[in-house]
């Protein structure tokens, strides 16, 4: 297991990413956050180092990786930008130009993406996107970008990447530490809900950076406390 890494996280001020850090920090790792406006109102966490960084801006995220007189260099990055709306132009071309740096730069990245490029439970050949009793037609946008972002991860030949597919509803809640992982087909919990906190997503993020698997693409769900792995 790996230990006291510094690990930089791209998006930081999101749901995801914000999460990503606490848990991160919270274990001993040291943390770049990465963001546009880099969060000021919250206690400062002595292993967090706020970065502004333009998504956009590839010479800034490569100074921000490869280390300066504030933190050192990332043995690992989390991209968890996201946009509202949907930009997946934005989406496919800051997640290229993160992985074009880390691979140059001989960093891991772990991308946080969306359940749409999940096999569907039952039916492998039927994607979660093109599956409306996951992905209604309001967000089939927002499922096509995350498969326009897995695919990039997939064609970037030089990049050491995986890339994180959470369930089908991933929303604030509670830190368990419970999780199922799986590989490519979308998981289902106990309850009969495709689900997880943002707090346990991040459990697993950090988890997988420590061990890391042997699968380019991954997914998790919650896991009961009474149930099995």
């Amino acid at each position: 297991m790996k230990t006291g890494m510094t690990i930089a996280v791209l998006g930081a001020t999101g749901m995801v990413g914000s999460r990503v850090i606490t848990e991160a920090g919270a274990r001993g790792h040291q943390v770049i956050a990465l963001s546009r406006k880099p969060a000021s109102e919250n206690p400062r966490n002595p292993n967090v180092t706020p970065v502004a960084v333009d998504a956009n801006d590839p010479h800034a995220i490569r100074e921000a990786l490869a280390g300066s007189a504030s933190h050192g260099a990332a043995d690992a990055v989390v991209l968890t930008v996201r946009t509202t709306p949907v930009d997946e132009e934005f989406l496919v071309g800051a997640t290229r130009t993160v992985l074009d740096i880390a691979a140059g730069l001989g960093i891991r990245v772990l991308v946080v993406g969306g359940a749409g490029a999940l096999r569907s439970p039952g039916d492998r050949d039927l994607l979660v996107a093109d599956n409306p009793a996951y992905v209604p037609a309001e967000i089939k946008a927002v499922a096509a970008a995350g498969i326009a972002q897995l695919r990039t991860c997939q064609s970037h030949a030089d990049a050491d990447c995986v890339y994180l597919s959470p369930p089908a509803l991933l929303e604030p809640g509670e830190r368990t530490g419970r999780y199922r992982r799986g590989s490519d087909t979308l998981l289902i919990s106990a309850d009969g809900r495709s689900w997880i906190s943002a707090e346990d997503l991040a459990v697993a993020v950090v988890d997988e950076l420590e061990t890391p698997g042997p699968d380019p693409l991954i997914t998790v769900v919650h896991r009961g406390e009474h149930l099995s792995a």
